[in-house]
């Protein structure tokens, strides 16, 4: 287990963004929170301080958390590859899938079980009473049974989860059941991802939010983003590779400096022709192969369109152990399009060394696109679609989960059913072949990402849940 610094920000850099009512209104809510918690310390205990949406909302709120005065921690449990096959088998579970196939039995629980444990007497020396400790996802859960004779209290975070149950995720939570009985509160992203069994009265709901000012969100002026996606491999260019500087959370300075590596698709032409996107990670969830076909079935023979898919190294996730295979598979249905549509398909690999100039690496490529697609077959919230709203980009993104809560359909994009290949490449066309309705739609995504996805409150929500522990 290790400890992930996080420096302190300033919440009243969102001010010109929403405003000195909103602002009085944190203002006041981090006031109690402060006087609530008395110096007790909020440690948030996750699996990967590095990689997906989990890593980056943390980094975000513990920033703001600690620049409004509280005492909130970031610890990294360790485990080994079985333990990481065994969660994400649990985590496509419960998004309602078969995952890789293999069983949750007795072996799997004792091996889950063995590593909660001993990362429990790790994080026994970070731990004092009072303190609130809040666990994220399937991977943490085994620890409320070791901690909750601490004298602390247990938030239990879950991210992840499916609108209609069925036999996997029931699997799921039968496995997790046993492990969640002293949590003194969960929280979910939306209603319909809680099961039954969790008391209405410990239940709490709290969409994701999104951080303008990070390094996967700050403004890059248009010409340092072609700039910056020739340098790094993803557009064709005609000069040499040279940094591009760019700020990090800290409000340092860095370089981008890395190749992107394209996995033999090469790069995209640098200007004139539209860009379809669509950022995660390499995921069975986010249905990579299905955004690439009907891609290829849609507009790749109505426009001139070019599809960009973009994710981690598969090196770069610390607790995904089947983003290898998921590429491999992206690149097995890329090889099968005919020539001229496979020249217009290219799978991006970002590596994830610095987790900064990774950000800013996505950051442009959503600023180049023309669309962000999200076309994910189960999703908990999908914050690459408020990333795209932020940077009014048109969304066309699967009605599951939480990306239906983001987007509201005609207005800020539209949402597909995730099987219907059909119907998502419609919205592509119909998205792509009329600009002035594509920014409209943009315009009204950046209102609706500031309305109701900034930290101001994702923070107020949770200094309700640290109210009703009390």
């Amino acid at each position: 287990m290790h400890e992930v610094r996080v420096e302190a920000m300033s919440l009243d850099r969102l001010a010109p963004l929403v405003g000195p009512r909103r602002m009085e209104r944190f203002d006041r809510t981090a006031t109690a929170t402060r006087d609530r918690l008395a110096g007790r310390r909020v440690i948030n205990v996750n699996s990967t301080g590095r990689g997906g949406g989990v890593a980056e909302l943390l980094q975000t709120l513990l920033a703001y958390g600690r620049g409004a005065g509280l005492d909130v921690r970031w610890l990294v449990i360790d485990g080994d590859p079985l333990f990481f096959e065994i969660t994400k088998r649990i985590h496509n579970h419960l998004y309602g899938g078969a995952g890789d196939g293999g069983p949750l039995g007795p072996r799997e629980r004792a091996h889950y079980a063995d590593v909660a444990q001993s990362n429990a007497a790790a994080l026994r020396r970070y731990v004092r009473p009072g303190d609130v400790i809040v666990l994220h996802d399937p991977h943490t859960a085994a620890l409320v049974p070791e901690i909750s004779g601490w004298g602390v209290r247990v938030v239990w975070r879950c991210h992840v989860g499916v609108d209609v149950p069925n036999d996997f995720s029931e699997k799921g939570w039968s496995f997790l059941r046993p492990f969640l009985y002293d949590v003194d509160s969960f929280v979910f992203s939306r209603a319909s991802f809680a099961p039954a069994w969790i008391p209405s009265g410990r239940l709490s709901l709290i969409p994701p939010s999104i951080d303008p000012f990070s390094a996967k969100n700050v403004a890059i002026a248009p010409e340092r983003v072609t700039a910056l996606l020739q340098d790094v491999g993803l557009l064709a260019e005609d000069g040499a590779h040279r940094p591009m500087p760019f700020v990090r959370r800290d409000g340092t300075r860095g370089a981008v400096t890395c190749l992107v590596d394209l996995n033999d698709t090469g790069p995209a032409p640098p200007l004139g022709v539209p860009v379809v996107l669509q950022a995660s990670r390499w995921d069975r969830m986010k249905d990579m192969p299905g955004v690439m076909v009907g891609f290829a079935d849609s507009a790749a023979t109505t426009t001139d369109a070019h599809l960009i898919l973009a994710g981690p190294a598969t090196d770069g996730v610390d607790d995904d152990p089947e983003a290898n295979a998921v590429l491999r598979d992206c690149r097995a249905e890329w090889a099968r399009l005919p020539s001229p549509i496979r020249a217009r398909v290219h799978l991006a690999c970002v590596p994830m060394t610095d987790a900064d100039e990774a950000a800013t690496i996505v950051n442009a490529l959503q600023r180049h696109a023309t669309v962000v697609v999200q076309k994910s077959l189960a999703e908990g919230f999908g914050l690459t679609v408020t990333e795209a709203m932020w940077k009014s980009r048109p969304v066309v993104a699967s009605a599951v989960g939480g990306l239906a809560d983001q987007v509201v359909p005609g207005q800020t994009g539209w949402l597909v059913e995730p099987n219907d290949l059909a119907l998502y490449g419609s919205a592509l066309c119909s998205l792509l072949s009329d600009p002035e309705a594509a920014t409209a739609m943009g315009v009204a995504g950046y209102k609706r990402a500031v309305d109701e996805f900034l930290a101001d409150r994702h923070l107020e929500q949770w200094a309700t849940v640290f109210e009703k522990l009390q």
